[in-house]
Parts: C-alpha cells; structure tokens; sequence
C-alpha cells in the first residue's frame, strides 16, 4: 500500500500531508519548511507520524460517532476517517499593496463515496508570514440527509514532537489562555499540562488511544470573549517554539488540546454539538463551512515572537480604513462622566472642553434617545431607558432645541460628531418589539428570547436588517454622523430556532453571527468613511471576525485609574495597538502623578478621552492637552509597530507594569506604571533597544523620572517617585 506525500508552503511555514488508498487525508506537521520531515530522506519518521496524526478534517455526524478512547474528545469520528484523497488545488494571489507578501492557497478535495459526503480543506499562508487560516467546506452530494455535530477549522497531532527524547510532553509543554473577566480583560497565565491537568496515563502500552481527557476551552453564546478569548498558544518549556491560535469568530467556538498515541493534539472549532447545542442537517445539494481560524508557528521566541506573528496576520487580513492610518483622538461622553445620561445642557460645556484639549471626534454615548423622566435607575442599577431602546429618535426632553443643534456644535468645534448605538437589541418596551415579527427576533419554541429587558435581533430576517439600515442611514445622512460606537450589552445565549427542526439553536445563531457581519460589511460599502467602534460591555466580543472588518475595538469598561493599566498593557495580544481604544478619564481630584497615570494607559493605544475635562482646573487642563499633543507626535507610528512586555504579561495585581511597542526602524515607545505598594525603581530588560543612545521622556507628570540605561546588556532602570504615577519614554528618534 503505498503512501502519498504532499509538501505545500512557503519557507517561513510549510505543511506535510499524507494519504493513502485505504485511509482519510492526515495532517503530519507544520512548521519552517527546513524544519519538516523529509519522507524521501527520512521515510521511517514520515511513516511513524502517519501512522498516529489525526485527519486533516475532523467531522462527526450523526449515526456515526467517532471511534476509539474519544470521551468528551472531538477527535477520531467515523465520518472523517470514512474519507478518502479526491484531489488538491493550489493558487497564489499576487500581493496587494500594504498586503504583505503573495497569498498562497491550498485546497484538498475530500470525500466518502457510500454517503456523498465531500470535504475541502481550505489552506492559507502568506510569503513571509509563519501563519496558516483553516477552514473546511462541507457537502452533502448524496441521497439522504445527513446531520453534522462537529466539523472542525483546524487540527493538528504531534505537538510534542520537538520536546526530543526524554522529555514529557506533559512537562515539556506549557498553554497559555486569556480569562478574560468583565472589566478585567485579557488576564493570561501559563502552566505545563500537567498543571492543567492533562496526563501520560500511560494506557497507549495496553492498546488504547490515550487518557480520554482534555483542556477545553468554550464559549457559548453571542458574547465570543466574555469568558476567555478566543485565543491560546502551546509553547515548548525552555525552547522557544509556540503555536499561538485565535478562532475567528464573533459567536460561540470551541479548542480542546488532548493526548493521543503518547503525543499531544489542538483542534478548533465554530458551535458543537456537545457544548453549543449546534447541529447541521443538510439535506441533498446543501452545504457548511467552518469558522476559519489562524495558527502561528515560531521556532524560537515564544509566546512574544508568535504574538508578533499574529499581530502581522491581523493587519493584513482585516478591511482597509482611513482609520487606521488617521487615529483621531476621541471623546466620549460615558465613562466617568455622563454615565448614560446626555442632555444638551451637559454635553455642551464637555464639547468646549473636549475640542480645547485637542479631541477630534466627539461620540455621544448611550441615552440620548430616552424621553422617560431623569434619575430612574432599571434592574441591575442600568438606567430607566435599558429596556426600551429601538427606535433610536432623540429625545425631546434631553435636547430641546434638537439633537443636531449639540451635533453641529460639535462639527463648528473641528470635531466629527458620532453616537452610540446598540443596534443588535430591542427593548421590551419600544414600539418596535410590537412593529416587527416575531421571526425577525430570536426564538426558542416559538417564544421570544427576552434577556434583561431586551429581545435579540435575528439578522437574517430581512425586516430586521431593513430596520437597522433605515436607522444607520438617517443618522449618517441626516444629522451627518460620521462615528458609530455600536454596543452590544447582552449575551442570548445557544441560539434560536430556525425553519428546519434538525437543526439545532446553535446553528441559528451561528448563522445570526454571520448575517451581522455581513450587515456590516455592507453598512461600511455604503458608507466608506464612517468610523465604526466595536463594543460589548467593554471587551466581551473581542474576536478577529469583528476587529477584521472594525477599524477601533473598545477593550474595557474598567473605571478605576488604578486598574486600567494591567488592561491596557495587555491589550496588544489581542488587539492592533492603532485598534484598541483605552479610557482616559481625567478628574478634578486627581493629583498631577495620578492625571499622568490616566493619560499614560491611552497613550499606546486610542486615546478614548472621557471623565470631566470640563470642570479641571487650567493647570490639570494643560497636563491633558500635553499628553494628547505627544500622542499626535508618534501615533502615525503604532500601524507598524511589534508589542513587548518587558516584565511579562502583567499580572492584575503587579506592582509595576510595562508595555513596549518597537517599529522596524529602531523606536521603541514604552510604558511604564508603578502602582500601589510598589519600590521606587525598577529594572527592564529591553534586548531588542540599540545600545547606543538612551532613554528620553515624552510624557510624564508629577515628579521627573530618573533613568539609567546600560547600553552593553540593554537593561534601563527607572525610577518613580510617586506611586500611582507613570512615564512614556521613546528610544530612537522617530518619535516625538
């Protein structure tokens, strides 16, 4: 019987892939094509991973299950091993301009004759890129129906390949996951697998497949990141390599590494099944695809250097906007301010404040449209209006002389007026819960989904999509709206019903999810110069299928000064810098050390100025505008530039926290906080600064900083005397 071998890819990130007459296409390794097997040279090793690497597509469906010690696993379905080689295509893409390098695509034909299931898996890498986006695309070109409760984006056996001999893989291999808490986003730890509780039980000697166990990582619901990002990375223990992932996608998902064969497995996913209450049934002629995810692959360097990697693959797969390159500095009237209660009285004088400390765009946040009486506070200490939004008109009471008399004196400012919107969502009270049909909304047994007040929006009903364009285009056409926050402050959980009962909630939302981009997609081609902001109670929807297609993400709704930093330092592993709006919200209490704390966490980000520059005294004032100056001196910078943590990930309670941003052409900007409890100075190692030259302050406030920089083994001690303070510093000269 002989074996087939396939080599596709680029120098920086090759794939090998096997198959055989009597087997399902497998996936062998990934990695730097120098590093992969060679089965010509080498066929033994090459026969040994065939023998134990998972398919290239795992799928299971119904009356099939899977075979093997599988447990709760998504591994080892029947349908996928019933799958056998039909086929491969491979294209290139020359590059576009600010593109990167030429796109390469690999697609491999799949297919199971005695049931008609076909199968592509979709392959992508780019010249100069060490990262691959998966998808699969799936088929039913049989006679009967057939269900799907598992398909996944990607999959990979022998993890632990590299860790050589000796070494356990349950030592050896070290994950990485983000919790990522409400107000507390992007909280990264790592420990071995062991730690995590994945083991060698030593059961491949008796004849089984492995331990039956797993780490899972699950979201459910409309909220992708509200527990953990859809992110992870797999990092061998003192060599460098990692394999960093994110999913890419706005609604539920699924990763799981396990043990098979005395080796490790990542499989990712869309909705199952199991955790998703997700089914699929596609009669004759129909057809499903995977959410794609993306996997960077880096020899050495770890969790930083594929960061880095991940970091490069965002910017050149997401929608091209004049945002990105612009960054305008934004005000919002929310956070520390107005906290949802806008009126024209209170906005005005925040408007003269705004525009005097060098704002240029202006969004009035979340109220403007309630009529009910002041000072009513809901269920959950939300406002009165939580549970009646949806027809999105202003208020005759907060704007007497009409919302755009407050919008106009924003544009007279030099500013670009914008409002919040929450588009997704309808009161239980608005009229428009009435207006619209019930199948325009999410169902479970034909009752409408009501979740704190509010029913959900099903996007793929065209009165519900019809609506929100309606709203959209009057805003930007007749009020001259040119900023769009849009919120979204429920999760509705598994899904809705839909037309076919073999389908389960989860596909209903899955398909929500996908109707939602799609109206955004079509939203920014009617309107290619409106700035649209994603928010979800702060950063629970953080996924690469919205920052792909939205040129600013706002990552928090943090209002302590005193925590934002470990947010904002960590932002990066999730969201491009010139993305990721940080809240400063100076306030007249604040000392001057504190006021340069507030602006120092926005400063390598998007400034999202808030809180009450209204009521500062001038000299507070002046310490506002100056940092925002300093920003418009180096923020045409951070489109280009790669994250650093000089102390590591920051941990939610350190003292001193530190995020670094470098460019190609030697500038280093890099933030520094020293908080509560923490010793005066602290050391950094910045191996990748010039040694020649030294550290200077672009921004500070409150006592000066002081610095010694040892060029020889790049190491910069700073010291602060205030805690509760911060400092700015840039090495090289692009900056400032």
């Amino acid at each position: 019987m002989s074996t087939a071998y396939l080599r596709w890819g680029t120098r920086d990130l090759s794939l090998l892939l096997c198959h055989e007459p009597a087997g399902p296409v497998r996936l062998l390794a990934v990695g730097q094509a120098a590093g992969l097997p060679d089965p010509v040279r080498d066929p033994e090793s090459c026969a040994r991973l065939a023998r134990c690497a998972l398919p290239l597509v795992e799928v299971q469906a119904a009356g099939g299950g899977r075979v093997g010690t599988s447990g709760k696993r998504h591994v080892d379905g029947a349908a996928a091993q019933a799958l056998r080689y039909a086929g491969h295509e491979e294209v290139r893409e020359r590059a576009a301009g600010g593109c990167g390098g030429d796109l390469l695509t690999l697609r491999v034909h799949l297919a199971d004759e005695s049931t008609g299931l076909r199968v592509t898996a979709v392959c992508r890498v780019r010249e100069g890129l060490p990262v691959l986006r998966a998808e699969a695309q799936v088929k039913n070109t049989g006679d009967a129906p057939l269900t799907l409760e598992y398909v996944s984006s990607f999959a990979l056996s022998h993890l632990a390949r590299e860790l050589g001999d000796g070494r356990r893989w349950e030592d050896g291999l070290a994950l990485w996951t983000a919790a990522n808490p409400w107000s507390g986003e992007f909280r990264w730890s790592r420990a071995t697998l062991a730690e995590r509780g994945l083991y060698d039980v030593g059961m491949v000697a008796f004849g089984q497949t492995g331990s039956k166990n797993r780490v899972a990582l699950t979201s459910t619901g409309s909220w992708s990141s509200s527990e953990y990002l859809p992110m992870g990375c797999l990092e061998g223990t003192g060599t460098g390599r990692a394999l960093l992932w994110q999913i890419e996608h706005n609604g539920s998902w699924h990763a799981e590494l396990g043990d098979r064969f005395g080796d490790v497995y990542l499989a990712l996913s869309g909705p199952t099944d199991r955790e998703h209450q997700w089914r699929r049934r596609l009669a004759p002629g129909e057809s499903f695809h995977t959410v794609p995810a993306a996997v960077a692959f880096v020899a050495s360097g770890g969790f930083e250097a594929a960061l880095a990697a991940m970091t490069r693959h965002r910017r050149a797969t997401r929608r091209p906007h004049p945002d990105h390159e612009g960054l305008p500095v934004v005000f919002n009237d929310f956070m520390n301010s107005l906290m949802g209660e806008p009126s024209t009285g209170a906005l005005l004088p925040l408007v003269d404040a705004a525009a005097a400390a060098g704002a240029e765009v202006f969004c009035v946040d979340a109220g403007w449209f309630d009529d009910g009486p002041p000072g009513v506070v809901g269920p959950g200490g939300v406002p009165g209006w939580w549970d009646a939004p949806g027809e999105w008109e202003e208020s005759a009471r907060r704007f007497p002389g009409g919302l755009k008399e407050v919008l106009g004196r924003i544009g007279a400012a030099g500013m670009v007026p914008g409002l919040w919107l929450e588009p997704e969502v309808v009161g239980v009270r608005s009229a428009v819960a009435a207006a619209l049909p019930d199948e325009a909304f999410f169902r479970r047994d034909g009752v409408r989904l009501a979740e704190w007040g509010r029913h959900q929006l099903d996007l793929r009903h065209p009165a519900a999509r019809g609506h929100l364009d309606v709203v959209v285009d009057r805003l930007v056409g007749e009020y001259g709206v040119g900023y769009l926050k849009l919120d979204y402050n429920i999760d509705i959980g598994p899904g809705t019903d839909g037309p076919d009962p073999g389908a389960g909630p989860g596909d209903g939302l899955l398909g929500h999810n996908r109707a939602y981009l799609d109206w955004l997609d079509a939203l920014l081609d009617r309107h290619p110069a409106l700035v649209v902001e994603s928010c979800a109670a702060g950063g629970s929807r953080t996924d690469h299928a919205i920052l792909s297609r939205l040129p600013i993400h706002s990552v928090t709704d943090q209002q302590d000064f005193r925590l934002l930093p470990a947010i904002a330092a960590a932002a990066p592993t999730a969201v491009t810098p010139e993305q990721g709006a940080i809240w400063a919200y100076p306030l007249p209490e604040h000392t001057d050390a504190e006021l340069g704390m507030v602006m120092v966490s926005a400063l390598l980000g998007r400034i999202h100025l808030s809180g009450r520059p209204d009521l500062l005294t001038p000299d507070q004032a002046e310490v506002v505008r100056r940092a925002v100056d300093t920003y418009k001196t180096y923020r045409h910078l951070l489109p280009g530039t790669r994250p650093h943590w000089p102390l590591g990930l920051p941990g939610w309670r350190d003292g001193w926290l530190a995020l670094a941003l470098s460019t190609d052409g030697g500038t280093t900007l890099l933030a520094l906080w020293r908080r509560d409890g923490a010793p005066e100075t602290v050391a950094l190692p910045l191996p990748w600064v010039a040694e020649a030259g030294g550290p200077r302050t672009l921004f500070t406030a409150g006592p000066a900083p002081s610095y010694e920089w040892d060029g020889r083994d790049r190491v910069l001690r700073v010291g602060l005397a205030a805690e509760r303070s911060a400092v700015l510093v840039a090495f090289g000269d692009e900056a400032g």
